[in-house]
C-alpha cells in the first residue's frame, strides 16, 4: 500500500529556471521624521515674519514717523527756549571762547546784555498791564455802546420808530449770542483734535528737519552717499572724528560748533572750507584721521584732501562731489590744437586739471625735473607729454635713455639728438656716457662770455632706477650705478643739478617705487620739480617730494594704484599752488602712443631733420684727432667754432652734425681738451701734435709687443 506524504511547510527555496516565480520586495515606509516642539515651530515663524523685508519697511516707517513727531517737539521746545532765554547768546559766547576768539566773545556778551535789559523792560511792564487792560476794556465797551446808541438814534429818526434805537445793540448781542453758540458746539471736537494737530505740526518740523536716523529711512534715502556738504554735517564729522580736545570743544559750542567754520565753497567738482580748530587740538591730528573722516562726511578717502593754509591752527578741507574724481578729464591740447607751438622760457606745459577742475599747467624753464611712482601708475606718460610739448620748441635739443626699451620713447626718432633704448647693462653703460657728454657740455657753457645765451638741453632718463642699481664696473674700477662719489651716472647727475640750470642744461628723470638704493636722497633733492604718483607708504612719499610737502597734505600714498592712474602730487614753484600749501594734485591728461607721434612728426616738421644717436660713439671711419690737425693747419690757436665749421666742409656725411659737445668727446683724455683764451674756447695746435705723438707711440709699443 502506497502512502502519500503530504508537507506541512512550503519550500523556502524558489524553483529555479525560467518558470522561477518573480519575487517583489516590498520596501517599508520610512520613519516619519519627529514633530519639532512648539517652541521652535514658533520660534521660526516669529524669525521669518521679523526678517520678511515687509516686515522691516513697516518697522522702518513707523520709527521714522514715531521719531520725527518725538525730535520735532524737541526742536520747537529748544526754539522756544532759545526764543524765550539768552541760551542762544550763552552757546555763541562759550563757542568763541574755546575757539580763542575774545573779541566775538564781547561781541555776543554784549548782545546778551541787551537782550536782558529789553527782557527786564517786558517783564515790569507786565506789572502794569492788568490795570491798564482793565481801563482799555472798560473804554472800549463804553465807547462801543456809545456809538450803537448813537447808531440805533439814527435809525429811529429815519424810521420813525424809538424801538430802533436799540436796534444795533440788540443785533451785536444776538451775533455774541450766536458766536458763542458756535463755540459751544466746536469746542469739544476741537478739545479733541487739538492734540492730533499739535502732533501733525510736530511731525511736520521733523520731517522738515529729516529728524531721524539713516537706518530708518526708506530705501532710496537711506544711502547718504553724495550728500551735499553743510556745516551741520561738517561739525559732526569733526565731533565724531575720534579726537577728545575737539569733540568736549564742540559739545561746549552746542549748535555754535559752526562758528569754527568759514563759508562753503565751491571748488571744481567739490566744495572747499576752512575749519579753525579749537585751542589744544593740533592739525596733525586732523591729518592723521583723514580716512574717518571721509567715511564721517559719506565720502571715500581719495575724495577728501586736508590741506593746510596761511592761517595758524587751522585745516582746509576739500571734499569732492561723491564719484567726480572717477570721471575721465578732458584730451591734451597738444591733441585738440595742432597748430599749438611753445615757448620753453616763457610758457607752461598744459598738463592736466587740478581737483578744482582748473587747468593745471607747469613751467619747465631751467628746472630740473623728478617723476615717480609705483610700476604702471602712468608715469612714462605722465613725462612723455611734458616732453612732447617742450619738443614743439625748436631751440630745445633732446639726450634721452629710456632703460625700459618697450618703445614708450621711440616716436622721439629723428627729433632727440640721442636715443637709447633698453634695459640691459650695455645700455645703462650709453646711458652713464650721455650723460656724462652732457655734463662736458654744461662744462664748455660755463667757460663762455656771462650773458651768453645757450639753447636748452635736456637729459632725460626714464627708468632712472636701472641705471642707480647697476652693478657694472669700467676699467678704472668706476661703478656705474650707486650712490658714492665714485659712482658714474650718480656723479654725472650730481654735477648737472649743481651748475646745470645756469646754462639750460637740465636733468629729467623717471623712477619707480623710490628707496634710498635706488633714488639717492641727494639726487632727488637736486629736482626743483618733484612730482610723484600712488605710493606704497609715507615713507616713499617722503622720499619722492619731501618733508616738508608731507607735512604740509602732500599724500601721494594715499592715492588708488591702479584706480588713480596719471594722478600726480607735485611739489614745484614752476606750478601755481594755494597760497598756505606746499603742493598741488593734478590728474594729468593722457596722450596715446599713436597721438605721440603725430605730435612728433608736428615738432620734426618745426625744425631741420635731426640725425639720432644711439649710442655716444665715435666715428671709426676716420680719424678725428688727425682731422682736427689737418684743419687747424699752422696757427697756434683756433677757435672751437672755427674747427667745427672747417670739419664740417672736410666730411659733412661725418662732421656737418657735430656740436662742441662731440668735439669735446673726442678730445676728452688726451691732453688737447678746448680751454679758454681771451674769453673764447680755443684748441691748441701743439697740444692736438702731442696728442697725436703720443698715441703713435703707445700704439707702435703695444704692436712691438
Amino acid at each position: 500500500m502506497t502512502e502519500n506524504v503530504i508537507n506541512l511547510h512550503k519550500p523556502t527555496d524558489p524553483p529555479a529556471g525560467e518558470n522561477a516565480p518573480t519575487v517583489l520586495t516590498v520596501v517599508p515606509d520610512p520613519a516619519p521624521a519627529p514633530r519639532l516642539p512648539l517652541w521652535v515651530r514658533s520660534g521660526r515663524a516669529v524669525k521669518a515674519a521679523a526678517t520678511d523685508e515687509n516686515t522691516k519697511t513697516v518697522v522702518r516707517a513707523v520709527a521714522r514717523h514715531s521719531l520725527y513727531t518725538f525730535n520735532g517737539g524737541r526742536i520747537v521746545a529748544r526754539r522756544t527756549w532759545d526764543g524765550r532765554t539768552g541760551a542762544r547768546y550763552e552757546r555763541m559766547i562759550r563757542a568763541a571762547e574755546v575757539a580763542g576768539n575774545l573779541e566775538v566773545a564781547e561781541e555776543w556778551e554784549e548782545r546778551l546784555q541787551r537782550f536782558r535789559q529789553a527782557r527786564h523792560h517786558r517783564r515790569m511792564d507786565l506789572l502794569h498791564s492788568p490795570v491798564e487792560a482793565a481801563k482799555g476794556v472798560a473804554v472800549g465797551a463804553g465807547m462801543g455802546v456809545g456809538a450803537l446808541i448813537g447808531l440805533g438814534i439814527i435809525m429811529a429818526i429815519n424810521t420813525k420808530h424809538p424801538v430802533d434805537v436799540i436796534t444795533p445793540l440788540a443785533a451785536t448781542i444776538d451775533f455774541i449770542a450766536t458766536l458763542i453758540r458756535i463755540i459751544q458746539i466746536v469746542w469739544g471736537p476741537a478739545l479733541t483734535i487739538a492734540p492730533f494737530l499739535a502732533l501733525l505740526a510736530l511731525w511736520s518740523v521733523g520731517a522738515h528737519q529729516k529728524a531721524a536716523p539713516s537706518w530708518s529711512m526708506p530705501e532710496h534715502q537711506r544711502s547718504s552717499e553724495g550728500e551735499p556738504i553743510t556745516p551741520s554735517i561738517v561739525v559732526k564729522a569733526l565731533r565724531d572724528l575720534g579726537v577728545p580736545a575737539l569733540r568736549n570743544a564742540i559739545k561746549e559750542m552746542g549748535d555754535a560748533g559752526a562758528s569754527m567754520l568759514g563759508p562753503i565753497r565751491i571748488a571744481g567738482c567739490g566744495v572747499e572750507v576752512d575749519v579753525t580748530l579749537p585751542s589744544g587740538v593740533s592739525t596733525n591730528e586732523i591729518q592723521q584721521r583723514r580716512r574717518k573722516l571721509a567715511e564721517n562726511l559719506t565720502r571715500h578717502e581719495h575724495e577728501v584732501f586736508i590741506m593746510l593754509p596761511v592761517a595758524a591752527r587751522t585745516v582746509r578741507l576739500w571734499v569732492a562731489d561723491s564719484g567726480a574724481l572717477d570721471e575721465p578729464i578732458g584730451p591734451s591740447p597738444l591733441v585738440t590744437d595742432e597748430t599749438m607751438t611753445t615757448d620753453y622760457k616763457k610758457g607752461k606745459a598744459p598738463w592736466g586739471q587740478d581737483l578744482r577742475g582748473d587747468a593745471a599747467a607747469l613751467s619747465l624753464y631751467q628746472r630740473h625735473l623728478l617723476i615717480t611712482g609705483l610700476s604702471n601708475q602712468g608715469k612714462t606718460a605722465a613725462l612723455r607729454s611734458l616732453a612732447l610739448w617742450l619738443a614743439l620748441d625748436r631751440s630745445v635739443e633732446f639726450l634721452m635713455g629710456d632703460l625700459k626699451g618697450a618703445g614708450d620713447w621711440a616716436m622721439f626718432e629723428g627729433r632727440a639728438r640721442v636715443l637709447i633704448q633698453g634695459p640691459t647693462d650695455e645700455h645703462v653703460i650709453e646711458v652713464t656716457e650721455m650723460v656724462e657728454s652732457a655734463v662736458d657740455e654744461m662744462n664748455r657753457r660755463l667757460q663762455e662770455p656771462p650773458g651768453t645765451e645757450f639753447p636748452p638741453l635736456i637729459v632725460l632718463v626714464d627708468e632712472a632706477q636701472v641705471a642707480f642699481m647697476c652693478p657694472l664696473k669700467d676699467e678704472e674700477k668706476r661703478p656705474y650705478g650707486g650712490s658714492k662719489a665714485t659712482s658714474r651716472y650718480f656723479m654725472a647727475v650730481r654735477k648737472i643739478h649743481n651748475q646745470g640750470r645756469a646754462v639750460n642744461v637740465l636733468m629729467w628723470q623717471g623712477t619707480q617705487d623710490p628707496t634710498d638704493q635706488n633714488l639717492p636722497k641727494l639726487v632727488r633733492e637736486g629736482a626743483h620739480t618733484r612730482a610723484s604718483l600712488a605710493l606704497g607708504t609715507e615713507s616713499q612719499a617722503r622720499m619722492a617730494l619731501g618733508d616738508k610737502a608731507v607735512d604740509g597734505g602732500a599724500a601721494p600714498n594715499l592715492l588708488r594704484p591702479g584706480l588713480d592712474k596719471g594722478t600726480v602730487v607735485v611739489a614745484s614753484d614752476g606750478i601755481d599752488i594755494p597760497a598756505g600749501q606746499s603742493s598741488i594734485t593734478v590728474r594729468t591728461h593722457y596722450i596715446d602712443t599713436d597721438t605721440a607721434y603725430e605730435i612728433c612728426e608736428r615738432a620734426k616738421a618745426l625744425r631741420d631733420g635731426v640725425t639720432t644717436l644711439h649710442a655716444i660713439e665715435r666715428d671709426e671711419a676716420r680719424d678725428p684727432l688727425a682731422d682736427i690737425a689737418q684743419v687747424m693747419g699752422d696757427a697756434a690757436r683756433v677757435r672751437t667754432k672755427d674747427v667745427l665749421a672747417r670739419l664740417g666742409a672736410l666730411d659733412a656725411g661725418t662732421y656737418g652734425k657735430w656740436s662742441f659737445l662731440d668735439l669735446t668727446r673726442v678730445l676728452e683724455g688726451t691732453g688737447a681738451e678746448p680751454y679758454k683764451s681771451d674769453g673764447v674756447m680755443t684748441i691748441a695746435r701743439d697740444r692736438i701734435a702731442r696728442a697725436l705723438a703720443d698715441r703713435n707711440e703707445q700704439g707702435s709699443a703695444s704692436a712691438s709687443e
